[in-house]
């Protein structure tokens, strides 16, 4: 026999696995060298005031005057604030004219109880941590106090936001830290960070999360150290923080187990992705099954299974295409209101925005053609702004 060593599948994974880690931290030092932390762009006084829901002219006194946070002025004259002057703006306004501070302010009330809104879909190209991540978005821009939850192990949410997974984390930064069944657990206070998007805050995931599913089934055999149910633990540590946000978006892992389930289980509400192919529609029937049974146990140990609302988005959308209209319609037939009134478009504008890490809030109007962002900006707006009112509806707002 040659002596020629054969290299087994354990290690050919392994060395693929540390060249394509190099190579990407590479990639990433060259895009964003170490003392790099990505920002958000500034926004025109004219962005600014519609978002605040004042008009321009008196933004433009108030900063004549003085009086809020000064905005950046340009050579031309023009003036831009910061996400977070314009979240200053709204509490400043919202002292000014107390009457009207929740049209400028709009954090929950006492008596309005923490929203939380698992995506989920166990599928993957759904694209749900697209969708999570643009509701956590627009929710912050808003004016919302938002955290976000990445709960799957791949972690694309925590790499959009910011966070490089294989770099940035250290053990016990994940929401693993907080639901951990050993002494090594620790507050999810002292998990959550900021992120460059003011108003919105992360719990970042990577593959440490996978230890949760591993352990899960051996605490639940294990009679002599009872501890507290998987299913309960998400919750108990969301609650931990609840007083600091008006709405948890938890972008939760592509598979049916005990981190979606917890998930699920800590929720006020669901959002369950679907991409109009029949194919993705018959994958959902399966996991609708699956999900109905295993709640089905849950409920009967103790779980909370009582959801505000539960609704279908249709992603990745192409309005023209014969039979994907004909799945949209079939959805619709099926589950009526549950499924959201608009969809979100497949576009290239979220695609090439995507590239850079970014989405359609964050990126300049001329980096994509003009029509191109407004239609698909347009389709993302209408279907969270459907959330958003359910969130309302939950807190009794009209």
């Amino acid at each position: 026999m040659d002596n020629i060593s054969v290299s087994t599948t354990d290690v050919r994974i392994e060395r693929h696995a540390n060249q394509l880690s190099r190579q990407l931290k590479l990639l990433r030092d060259k895009l964003f060298p170490p003392l790099a932390q990505k920002t958000l762009r500034t926004f025109s006084s004219g962005e600014a005031a519609q978002m605040i829901g004042v008009s321009d002219g008196y933004l433009r006194q108030l900063s004549l005057d003085g009086k809020g946070p000064q905005p950046e002025l340009s050579q031309n004259g023009r003036r831009s604030y910061t996400l977070g002057q314009i979240n200053e703006l709204r509490q400043y306004m919202a002292k000014l004219k107390p009457k009207d501070a929740l049209s400028y302010l709009p954090w929950r009330r006492p008596g309005e109880k923490l929203q939380t809104v698992a995506v989920t879909n166990f599928k993957g190209g759904s694209a749900k941590t697209t969708t999570t991540l643009y509701l956590a978005q627009y929710l912050a821009l808003a004016g919302y106090r938002v955290l976000a939850i990445d709960l799957d192990p791949q972690a694309s949410l925590s790499s959009m936001l910011g966070v490089q997974p294989e770099f940035d984390l250290s053990d016990g930064d994940t929401l693993y830290g907080a639901i951990r069944y050993d002494a090594g657990r620790k507050p999810l206070k002292d998990i959550v960070r900021k992120t460059y998007f003011d108003g919105l805050d992360l719990v970042p995931g990577n593959l440490e999360l996978m230890e949760f599913e591993h352990e899960t089934p051996r605490a639940l055999n294990d009679r002599q150290k009872p501890a507290e149910l998987f299913f309960r633990r998400v919750g108990v540590a969301i609650a931990e923080v609840e007083a600091n946000y008006d709405v948890v978006v938890i972008d939760c892992p592509p598979q049916l187990g005990y981190l979606t389930l917890g998930a699920v289980c800590a929720a006020t509400s669901l959002l369950i992705t679907i991409h109009p192919q029949m194919v993705d529609v018959a994958s959902m029937s399966q996991f609708l099954l699956m999900t109905s049974d295993l709640l089905s146990v849950v409920r009967k140990a103790g779980g909370d299974l009582q959801h505000d609302f539960i609704k279908y988005v249709v992603t990745r959308h192409e309005p023209f295409d014969a039979p994907q209209s004909q799945i949209v319609a079939l959805l619709r037939s099926l589950f009526g209101d549950d499924v959201l009134t608009a969809t979100i478009l497949k576009s290239t504008a979220i695609a090439d925005a995507g590239l850079t890490k970014q989405t359609l809030f964050e990126i300049e109007k001329g980096q994509v053609r003009r029509s191109t962002y407004d239609r698909a900006l347009e389709s993302v707006n209408a279907a969270n702004s459907e959330v958003l009112a359910g969130i309302h509806k939950a807190w009794g707002r009209p």
